[in-house]
């Protein structure tokens, strides 16, 4: 029998201290219940917190794509890899409605801007994935008619390696993109912030 399994013995799985003596009087013990009840936080930390939450979690990525790195974005979706397990699975048609960018392959000088264009029209905050060894830097096309990292037009926040990667690779950057907007702040606004109004002003 092992030192664990014998009667008596102290359970090395128990990170709880021993029972507290009960307290002398009805009040100290009212007072010890509700100590143990409280959370004490700020409104904006929690708002800021459950912001962030719902964002990391609904992730909407537009849905296009340049080059080959394409098709391994396309194979994310399916039932091989789940995406939705992420929460990022409704691939938007209009930038309107997206809020991550996900630029799978090389981009040409032609399309430059019309993808410039594209991250102009998403709502703020939005996020943008370099997916692959061309979009990041230009890859195997060190020529005149690629452009050497889309990073030159649009900022980014997270690169994806690889030629192509794999859907593995593109769900693990959405999860570092998940990390990165969990411990960005939230403004909050104007209206948030506003003090009480001074006498006579409208």
């Amino acid at each position: 029998m092992t030192e664990r399994m014998r009667p008596g013995a102290a359970d090395p799985l128990r990170i709880l201290g021993a029972p507290l003596p009960p307290p002398a009087h009805e009040q100290d013990a009212l007072r010890d219940e509700l100590e143990r009840g409280l959370l004490f936080t700020k409104a904006d930390s929690l708002i800021g917190w459950a912001v962030n939450q719902s964002r990391a979690n609904s992730i909407w990525p537009l849905g296009f794509g340049l080059a080959c790195c394409a098709i391994e974005m396309m194979a994310t979706l399916g039932p091989g890899f789940d995406l939705s397990r992420m929460g990022a699975e409704v691939m938007r048609p209009s930038p309107r409605q997206a809020d991550l960018m996900i630029v799978a392959g090389r981009v040409s000088l032609k399309m430059a801007p019309v993808l410039r264009q594209l991250y102009d029209q998403m709502p703020d905050p939005k996020w943008v994935i370099s997916m692959g060894a061309c979009a990041s830097c230009g890859g195997i096309f060190n020529n005149y008619a690629i452009l050497q990292g889309v990073d030159k037009i649009v900022p980014v926040d997270v690169y994806v390696p690889g030629c192509p990667p794999r859907p593995e690779s593109l769900i693990y950057g959405i999860i570092k993109l998940q990390e990165k907007i969990l411990a960005t702040g939230v403004e909050l606004g104007p209206l948030w912030r506003r003090g009480p109004k001074k006498k006579g002003a409208a």
